[in-house]
């Protein structure tokens, strides 16, 4: 499985920095997912669920209040201002 650096981080702190599988957000045109490979390109993210499917394949679940995310061809970045793991999961 293909995998991404990603980083998620807001005025805290990271909440996760590390390699990912996918990542799905809702964009400010609607629901999408980061793979290895995605072309470059930064949208605005509006509240929502995230989810984050790991190497191993577990996923990790969380909730954005909105942010942008940034994808490179060597990193992926969402920030936010409140990034809540669901479950208290961390």
């Amino acid at each position: 499985m293909s995998t991404f650096k990603l980083v998620i981080a807001t005025p805290d702190g990271n909440k996760f920095s590390g390699e990912a599988a996918s990542l799905s957000v809702r964009g400010s045109e609607g629901d999408l997912a980061v793979m290895a490979g995605h072309i470059p390109f930064i949208t605005a993210v509006k509240p929502c669920p995230c989810t984050i499917l790991l190497p191993d394949g577990t996923e990790k679940k969380g909730r954005t209040e909105g942010g942008i995310l940034n994808v490179t061809q060597t990193e992926t970045t969402l920030m936010s201002s409140t990034f809540s793991w669901d479950n208290d999961t961390n």
